[in-house]
């Protein structure tokens, strides 16, 4: 009896194990989705067909055409920004439900966020991006992929899902001696960090950085003529360590390639 009690329990143990690798499995295969539920939201465009309003913004990115986003991008709402928390996210978007703007079988487009769109308290309506509003505000060669450029604003089904980048994570040293301040771009896998660590090669330990702002993740050690070293974790807690990817003799705003991406 006691033998045939250990071969359930080892039974039941292994189908389980097998069950939770299934459900692993799945958040990182096929369609590469983070979640699979469809949320509502509406999205609007801003810029023009170029995307050179799109540039910069208040994730901290540059020029979104030499870091790798271009013009597949997205500004968000308050209620999804998370106060620059959720930068570099990827959402897969499709029109919803509005014969007269969307078009058949436009099918969906996948963007980065990275932007913010701003709440304006001043007009009585139309503002799409106050809370608790979920809102997407697009680069217009992305909302026109979906919808006629003259509907202005269109309901929206949306998920995240995982980011596809080519190359490794690309850090760009900021600051100034008595403060350094790091841009980190190019993140695939679940997009946003949540936590970065930095360590230099006469540091000792890792040192955590805070969040400053964006993208930016700031620390006030003294860290120059150090070759630095990252772990860097993103929102679905997978953790990347960058060993030595900056070298002893860095300068200020220049970009160093981390190799590895998630």
């Amino acid at each position: 009896m006691a033998t045939l009690k250990l071969f359930i329990s080892v039974v039941i143990f292994m189908l389980h194990s097998v069950s939770s690798m299934a459900a692993k499995r799945q958040l990182f295969m096929g369609t590469q989705m983070v979640d699979p539920n469809w949320d509502d939201a509406h999205a609007t465009f801003y810029g023009d067909m170029s995307g050179g309003e799109t540039m910069q913004g208040a994730c901290g990115y540059g020029d979104l055409f030499k870091q790798g986003y271009g013009l597949e991008t997205t500004a968000l709402s308050t209620a999804l920004f998370n106060n620059g928390l959720t930068c570099g996210a990827c959402f897969e978007i499709m029109c919803y439900n509005d014969p007269q703007w969307c078009y058949p079988h436009a099918g969906s487009i996948k963007v980065t966020a990275t932007n913010f769109c701003p709440p304006n308290y001043s007009k009585p309506d139309g503002n799409w991006c106050n809370p608790p509003l979920k809102h997407f505000d697009l680069s217009m060669p992305m909302f026109t992929k979906l919808a006629k450029y003259k509907a202005g604003i269109i309901p929206v089904k949306y998920r995240r899902v995982l980011c596809s980048k080519r190359g490794g994570v690309q850090f760009e040293i900021k600051g100034n001696p008595w403060w350094t301040l790091v841009l980190l771009y190019n993140v695939g896998g679940a997009g946003d960090i949540v936590d970065v660590k930095i360590k230099g090669s006469r540091t000792g330990s890792w040192l955590s950085m805070s969040h400053n702002w964006g993208v930016n993740w700031q620390t006030s050690a003294t860290l120059v003529g150090q070759s630095l070293s990252f772990q860097v974790t993103t929102s679905d807690r997978r953790t990347i360590e960058f060993d030595n990817v900056v070298p002893s003799y860095w300068q200020f705003t220049q970009v160093f390639d981390g190799k590895l991406n998630f």
